[in-house]
């Protein structure tokens, strides 16, 4: 069991981040809890995320310098994989073809002129509000990372997948559903109750944002692609994260103005 369990981790590790990780074979076992294990990439981003903030405050970086940095690390530590979705659905999104055009365009390998320019603005919108975080909003700008995954993962598992061959029906086919949402749910619980405890007003406007955004999701992913792909999973990821940064800024002017 302890050994299925680590395997779970690796595997949610070795898929979800550029985080050196020990081999394991990827089977049904050591894949059905793999899911309860992608939160923890987001732990580990946030945890660099912090120790960069911290270094870059003590050296007396620039604030400019200091949000490329901030900026930059999901995608280093993650390799891109869930921007790589983003960008993909948007240019499936702005293509206005049929349902099952769409699908096809998510598997493209080529990049379109709406990738480009959609990615080209979540950067911008990212950077900018990465030079407005200050120590005091850290601890939910590192936890937006950990909400977007416990969010991601729910959708895996209690989402219908559009498309059955897909790296998200893999992960969701093979998943102890009942056990991973429990422990997804769990996981969720527990960070809106640390989060309103540092900050209620921060903490309702960031979680209450990713909760908005995944229902967002699943109503775009339905209406659009007929369920969920992998690449939509990383959309909404990438759209969850960009838009709590936003809502951890937001509340923290309001409180300043009140």
């Amino acid at each position: 069991m302890m050994k299925n369990i680590w395997s779970s981790f690796i595997v949610a590790f070795a898929m979800y981040s550029k985080i050196p990780m020990p081999k394991t074979e990827w089977t049904k076992d050591h894949m059905k809890y793999s899911m309860c294990f992608f939160p923890f990439v987001g732990v580990a981003v946030g945890l660099i995320e912090y120790g960069w903030f911290l270094l870059a405050s003590y050296l007396r970086f620039g604030a400019v310098f200091r949000a490329a940095g901030m900026t930059l690390i999901p995608v280093l530590v993650t390799g891109g994989i869930h921007m790589d979705g983003y960008l993909d659905t948007m240019d499936a999104l702005s293509s206005w073809r049929e349902k099952n055009q769409r699908l096809v365009i998510l598997k493209d390998p080529h990049a379109g002129a709406f990738a480009i320019i959609t990615g080209v603005v979540w950067f911008l919108i990212s950077f900018a509000a990465a030079t407005e975080i200050t120590g005091k909003m850290m601890p939910f700008y590192c936890a937006i990372f950990v909400v977007s995954r416990c969010f991601s993962g729910l959708s895996v598992i209690c989402f219908h997948n559009a498309n059955p061959k897909g790296s998200a029906a893999a992960f969701s086919d093979q998943a102890q559903k009942k056990a991973t949402g429990c422990v997804l749910i769990i996981y969720l619980a527990i960070l809106l109750v640390v989060m309103c405890s540092l900050n209620p007003v921060q903490g309702i406007t960031c979680f209450g944002t990713g909760l908005a955004v995944f229902f967002y999701y699943r109503w775009k992913s339905y209406k659009y692609f007929g369920g969920i792909t992998g690449d939509l999973a990383g959309y909404f990821l990438s759209l969850a994260e960009l838009l709590m940064q936003l809502a951890v800024i937001f509340a923290a002017t309001i409180m300043g103005k009140l």
